[in-house]
């Protein structure tokens, strides 16, 4: 499954204020609950470690262990039941100065599934499954092909990486004087089968090895070899059960994989790279037929967040994280939708060639 930017963007906020946090002594608590775990035998744990801390000899951890738990379960009891992906739950006493109370307690329903419970009493809390979720693991296969040249390349986000070229032997249509037509067509078929055979196995040595991090697998290239690939049995099952569909192409280079990219948002659409397309094709759609729609830039954008005018928040991640982070809590107060773009995609760089800062507003406003 795809996590979107504003998971993320939630998800990089709690791990900031985390791994500010550390004491000297094991008092921060960290508890991971799997998803359709019973909160009630968490509960249970807890107050059985609670009643274990008192056998702390120092006084000060002593309390202070046992207020992060209590801090904890009294944050536990709000849930009715365990979320759909789980639960991380965090607690303890960030007062910097020695003897002093802070406690406090965070919560958030990861973006993925949990599927490990930990229980853990530390210095620092345990954020590395967290983080782990943030990165993206998943890759399509991408091939573009005619009866001459093939390139394979990797999809991860929203870049891909060409990771094989081959060309085929496969003679031109004319034939050389002196050969029968049968003679050369035959040959030429014998060529463009071996071809497509070499591709295949070029697929399996470099998509099928990546097991279940592979998502799927689209092809692209000129209709009539496309069918001619795709309806002969040059695809082995394992791969014919990872192509998700097949594109109608011009290229079958750098060129053909931009344009398969354009062309497959369907095929892609939980990805995150067809959600900034879009997000992005509306703000330009709006620039183009609305001018005064949009805004673009920080001072004009600022000045619509300042008027509850902002539909849509766009915010490029070129952006100082600090900045990503402060206006999109200022526009979620507004109830304003906030999309973080990347600057791996032609519509992203554009995003941050104005300014980084753009908006799409639910009225016109005053310039």
């Amino acid at each position: 499954m795809a996590i979107t930017a504003q998971d993320k963007l939630k998800v990089k906020r709690l791990l900031r204020e985390l791994k500010e946090c550390r004491t000297p002594h094991t008092e921060l608590v960290s508890v991971y609950i799997p998803a359709g775990y019973e909160l009630s035998k968490i509960i249970q744990h807890l107050n059985e470690e609670a009643g274990t801390a008192s056998n702390i000899k120092s006084a000060s951890t002593r309390k202070n262990v046992q207020g992060a738990l209590e801090k904890m379960i009294q944050h536990l009891r709000q849930y009715t039941k365990t979320p759909e992906h789980g639960l991380a739950a965090f607690s303890g006493n960030i007062a910097a100065a020695e003897g002093k109370n802070d406690f406090r307690s965070w919560a958030i329903e990861p973006p993925m599934p949990l599927n490990t419970r930990i229980y853990r009493c530390d210095k620092m809390f345990v954020t590395d499954i967290l983080e782990e979720m943030l990165l993206d693991h998943h890759v399509y296969g991408l091939v573009v092909l005619d009866n001459r040249d093939a390139t394979l390349a990797l999809l991860k986000g929203k870049t891909f990486t060409i990771v094989q070229k081959t060309h085929s032997e496969v003679p031109g249509k004319m034939r050389a004087g002196g050969q029968s037509a049968h003679r050369f067509d035959q040959n030429r078929k014998n060529a463009i089968v071996q071809h497509y055979k070499k591709i295949c196995e070029y697929m399996k040595e470099q998509f099928l090895s990546l097991g279940t991090n592979l998502k799927g697998i689209i092809i692209g290239g000129p209709g009539v070899t496309i069918n001619d690939f795709m309806n002969h049995e040059y695809l082995t099952g394992d791969l014919q059960r990872k192509v998700l569909g097949t594109k109608d192409l011009a290229y079958t280079d750098e060129f053909g994989l931009q344009e398969l990219l354009d062309k497959c948002d369907d095929l892609l659409s939980e990805e995150a790279i067809a959600e900034e397309k879009k997000s992005m094709n509306q703000f330009f759609m709006m620039f183009r037929e609305n001018p005064n729609k949009i805004t673009y830039g920080e001072k004009e954008t600022l000045h619509a967040l300042e008027m509850n005018a902002v539909d849509v928040l766009l915010l490029s991640e070129a952006l100082p994280e600090e900045m990503v982070f402060s206006l999109s809590e200022k526009a979620e107060l507004g109830g304003t939708i906030v999309k973080v773009i990347s600057t791996e995609t032609r519509e992203g760089v554009q995003l941050r060639d104005l300014g980084g800062i753009a908006a799409i507003l639910r009225f016109e406003i005053s310039r």
